[in-house]
């Protein structure tokens, strides 16, 4: 598969302006509690920091990296933690930040994971959210935006490790 075009979806000021308000609405709802911001990587690396950048309360990165993708457009379904974290999230607010959210498996089996470490809360903010693939039902807390089935690219998201640095999100449009 080659990828013929790619069409802008959402620009570079879209996505600026949706993640100031989440910044802000996060920033509301600890009321000055200190939050861990987890992401993962790499999808979500553009995101997570952008975020961080405009939520006012005292933020703590950490970042793990998983695996469900491989170099094609689906996800195989079967997570995998490549790298974990690096210290404990025992008794902080955490919110796991992921960049897109389709099937939903890869969220549902972290989420899991993390709740067995003992965080005292635990919540959920993505990008982009795709409820038209999700297989497994997952609770999002914080959404960026909601978007149709259709393979994205730009802002951290990828085909085979490239276009990440777009600073838009664009839907691909390919050729076989």
């Amino acid at each position: 598969m080659r990828i013929k075009k790619i069409n802008v979806h959402l620009t570079e000021e879209e996505v600026d302006a949706r993640i100031r308000e989440l910044g802000a609405q996060i920033s509301a709802d600890y009321d000055g509690e200190p939050v861990c911001l987890i992401c993962i990587l790499k999808g979500s690396a553009f995101f997570t920091c952008e975020l961080a950048k405009r939520i006012s309360v005292p933020v703590e990165l950490e970042f793990m990296s998983v695996s469900s993708y491989g170099a094609g457009t689906a996800s195989s379904g079967v997570v995998r933690i490549v790298n974990d974290l690096g210290t404990s999230i025992e008794g902080k607010n955490v919110i796991l930040v992921e960049d897109i959210i389709d099937s939903g498996r890869t969220l549902k089996y972290l989420l899991e994971n993390l709740k067995t470490r003992n965080p005292a809360s635990l919540k959920l903010c993505t990008l982009l959210d795709k409820p038209d693939r999700r297989v497994v039902d997952v609770a999002v807390d914080y959404v960026g935006f909601t978007i149709p089935d259709q393979f994205v690219v730009g802002y951290g998201l990828d085909y085979a490790q490239q276009y990440r640095n777009l600073p838009y999100i664009g839907f691909v449009e390919t050729e076989e």
